[in-house]
């Protein structure tokens, strides 16, 4: 290639880029791929879910400190980070409940997508990744994630939207994150119940019972050499990551062992390519790689 491939990851809080796709991204900038996360919240609502930082001083600056916490992932993953600007919508606690005035998931959608425009025109990935349609699950924000995302990869090469927002870039290929599925959880439920661990996946595949997959795994890129990096960037995130919590119950050589990839599901692709694939710029070819403006 002439110039950098370059991967846009657009995530719903600060910390969502370090447990969905955080090795994916480790991996490519380690290979010379160009990657800007695109944060469209500064996560000022999100609990703190990490009971050792649960402190009144962290609590009454919690927006400063999820800043400062992703500072610190965006430096041991490697990756240029902007945050787009909105403010964090919060998790309902029913359906009934409203959310707060102002807040992204509240936004009308051109509001909501020109900022990710912008960084589109001005970055000008080939590649963006993102949440599903249900947002990977059902937090207003990553759903609201899903609309923005797609609105920027078909809006963004068209010179009659969004003026204003720079020169048009169309994006080559749009992938939703597939992190958190039925197969993969099973994998690692049986392997650790085989090696005698104990699984705590036994709730979370209960969970996909009665919830058919909507989107396919098409793509899995292989990235188990970086899932200590990964890992690393996860606990840059103190306020929402236990260290001895969840995340870090199976050993991440037995992750390495047993499902040593990322996956993701091809949702829009303007390039040639056929699943299954092991890369995310698969069918993209050196003439359709321009360099950067920004």
């Amino acid at each position: 290639m002439s110039a950098p491939l370059r991967l846009m990851a657009v995530h719903a809080h600060p910390d969502d880029e370090s447990s969905k796709g955080a090795a994916t991204m480790a991996r490519y900038v380690r290979e010379g791929v160009d990657v800007l996360v695109c944060t469209l919240t500064g996560g000022e609502r999100g609990s703190v879910l990490n009971p050792k930082m649960d402190r009144p001083e962290i609590v009454a600056n919690i927006g400063e400190v999820r800043r400062a916490e992703m500072a610190r992932a965006r430096e041991i993953l490697g990756v240029e980070q902007r945050f787009m600007g909105f403010v964090d919508s919060g998790l309902p606690e029913n359906e009934e409940e409203e959310l707060p005035e102002g807040c992204f998931a509240v936004q009308k959608l051109e509001d909501a997508a020109a900022p990710l425009v912008a960084a589109v025109r001005d970055f000008r990935p080939h590649v963006i990744i993102t949440y599903d349609d249900d947002g990977g699950y059902p937090h207003p924000d990553h759903i609201m994630t899903n609309k923005v995302s797609v609105e920027a990869f078909e809006a963004a090469g068209d010179p009659d939207r969004y003026p204003g927002t720079g020169d048009p870039w169309q994006p080559l290929k749009l992938y939703y994150h597939m992190g958190f599925t039925k197969e993969r959880f099973e994998a690692l439920h049986e392997a650790m119940n085989e090696r005698g661990l104990g699984s705590p996946y036994a709730d979370w595949i209960s969970r996909w019972e009665d919830r058919p997959a909507k989107w396919p795994v098409t793509t899995r890129v292989p990235c188990g050499d970086y899932f200590q990096i990964r890992d690393e960037a996860l606990l840059a995130h103190a306020t929402q990551v236990d260290p001895d919590g969840f995340w870090f119950v199976c050993p991440r050589e037995l992750q390495q062992e047993i499902w040593p990839t990322e996956d993701y599901h091809l949702a829009r692709s303007l390039v040639g390519t056929e699943p299954p694939e092991d890369d995310l710029f698969a069918g993209i070819h050196a003439d359709d790689v321009s360099p950067a403006c920004h």
